[in-house]
């Protein structure tokens, strides 16, 4: 348990802080009035994932999302009792970090956007958030495995990663949250008890990141390079 106490407690403090900046923008652009707006928003998600990410890696690889976890398990780069260890420390971490914004947010504005919960704009069915948030996330899986976990990936941290989520954002972001990551969705959840369509938010990321596991596993993996004969 000691050799995991490291890595917990990196993906621990590294998810909070994403949740916290990530649904405080929220919180922030209905109490200035939209003065984030959509650009704003995304950056402070996809900037926070990318700064966290890379302050993490090192330690414990840097998921900071469950669907991360869940999707690297499914390609064999983790084992599932590192999995259900960092799974727990990423809802935990998200919890909390939904009670510190709960504690020093304005309420009126917290209150009106559920403490920066993502939500499905009254357009969008339920199956159409799944597989939104399913696409969106696959593609920030493959971006996980082409730039983190690729043997020959170039060393950019968690550059790409934080990008590909600021890429979700402003895709999907007006019509899911674009959560792409479970821990997002519960924290907030949990405290401001707002669980209007949660699944989408659970299925659509989990799906995306099994597909894009099974993808990067069977169809884009590097071949180990063969020895050539002997002359």
């Amino acid at each position: 348990m000691r050799d995991s106490f490291r890595p917990a407690l990196a993906e621990l403090i590294g998810t909070f802080a994403f949740v916290f900046v990530g649904a405080g923008a929220v919180v922030v652009d209905r109490a200035t009035n939209g003065g984030l707006g959509l650009l704003g928003i995304a950056l402070a998600h996809g900037l926070a994932f990318s700064v966290f990410v890379s302050v993490t890696m090192p330690i414990s690889g840097g998921h900071l999302n469950p669907a991360v976890s869940v999707g690297l398990f499914a390609a064999g780069k983790i084992n599932g009792r590192t999995t259900l260890i960092y799974v727990a420390a990423q809802l935990l971490a998200a919890l909390f970090a939904a009670l510190m914004l709960q504690w020093v947010m304005p309420a009126v504005p917290a209150d009106a956007v559920g403490l920066g919960v993502p939500r499905l704009a009254p357009t969008i069915t339920l199956s159409s958030g799944i597989a939104l948030e399913a696409t969106i996330t696959f593609f920030l899986l493959i971006v996980v495995f082409g730039t983190a976990v690729s043997p020959s990936a170039p060393k950019m941290g968690g550059f790409g990663i934080g990008l590909a989520v600021a890429c979700g954002v402003f895709v999907a972001g007006p019509l899911t949250g674009a959560a792409m990551n479970p821990a997002r969705a519960f924290g907030p959840a949990v405290v401001a008890n707002v669980w209007r369509a949660h699944a989408a938010f659970w299925i659509g990321p989990m799906v995306g990141a099994l597909a894009a596991a099974a993808v990067w596993r069977f169809l884009l993996r590097e071949e180990p390079a063969r020895e050539g004969p002997s002359s």
